[in-house]
């Protein structure tokens, strides 16, 4: 479907479910061209008039067709889909929607953290099982959560860890400043140190090279037989084969999983059913008003972008962030 009001510039909606963008940009921006992509035949056919493109992924497949485009705005947080031909992308800019998701995920991995240190699979079997089987249990403030990555989603999560009253420590690459509510700041190589030091491990890192496969079988034994490994970054963070060893042996003591390697998770999978692990469908970063949260930042970058004025958000291709 197409829409157009004046020929200046074109912006194309590519998405799933795209007619909500489009009208929120219509009513705001009357003047603009707003073509709808949200299958395949559509993005290929629309793609070389696009000025702006807005979408949860880039069209690695119909780059070289889009010779007009100047500026991606990414829907998502991570723009992993570009990497694959960052080399090439030469001028175009680079945006992302980070920010929007880090309240939502702290949400998340507070809860999952706070199930899996009451043991909640095992309450809800006893509870299935009409059992009652009282036990103590340790404030969770006594605890230590190693969040790996401390980007605003990272940042977030360690605030609300420091106001639960849990010792906070964190890695990332710059470590020049120091950020809030975390006690002892690693770099990245210091990760060993941290994960030894965690009863909870929070990934939540980018989805670049560098963090692929970034924690197995060796980073798995280094963990405290009575840690958590919480994943809200992406499954190809983990070496998922190590992981479900290490949960069978005891390595560590569980796992609460929002990412997976292979997604929808394969029925066959034993994360699903082992007794130490909570699985989630990749949920953490959806809020309930995602359309609207994700216009207000296209909505500012849009103005900016017809005005000559740098962008927010804007993506290092050469970090991947």
């Amino acid at each position: 479907m197409i829409y157009v009001s004046g020929d200046t510039i074109t912006v194309l909606v590519s998405h799933p479910t795209p007619d909500e963008f489009v009208h929120l940009i219509r009513k705001r921006f009357p003047d603009l061209r707003v073509l709808s992509a949200n299958d395949a035949p559509s993005l290929d056919r629309y793609v070389a008039e696009a000025d702006v493109l807005l979408s949860n992924r880039f069209p690695v497949e119909v780059f070289k067709k889009a010779r007009r485009l100047s500026w991606f705005q990414c829907s998502n947080a991570g723009v992993d889909s570009v990497l694959p031909i960052r080399e090439l992308i030469g001028d175009i800019i680079v945006t992302n929607a980070r920010g929007m998701h880090g309240e939502l995920i702290a949400d998340l991995v507070m809860a999952g953290m706070t199930m899996m240190h009451w043991d909640f699979p095992r309450l809800l079997r006893e509870q299935s099982r009409k059992e009652w089987n009282p036990r103590t249990v340790a404030p969770l403030a006594q605890r230590t959560v190693g969040i790996v990555g401390l980007g605003s989603i990272g940042a977030a999560i360690a605030r609300r860890g420091k106001a639960s009253g849990m010792t906070v420590i964190g890695s990332k690459r710059d470590v020049s400043e120091p950020i809030a509510g975390v006690d002892t700041l690693f770099p990245s190589t210091g990760l060993d140190e941290l994960l030894q030091l965690s009863d909870f491990v929070v990934l939540a890192v980018p989805h670049v090279p560098e963090t692929a496969k970034l924690i197995g079988q060796k980073q798995l034994e280094l963990m405290r037989r009575t840690a958590f490994l919480v994943n809200i970054a992406r499954g190809s963070v983990v070496e998922e084969s190590d992981l479900i060893e290490a949960l069978r042996a005891g390595t560590i003591a569980g796992a609460f999983l929002d990412v997976f390697e292979q997604e929808p998770l394969q029925p066959d999978s034993p994360l699903w059913t082992m007794p130490n692990v909570i699985v989630t469908p990749h949920m953490a970063g959806y809020p309930t008003d995602y359309t609207a949260r994700i216009f207000e930042i296209f909505e500012d970058n849009l103005q900016r972008y017809l005005e000559k004025r740098p962008l927010r958000n804007v993506v290092d291709l050469k970090r991947g962030y």
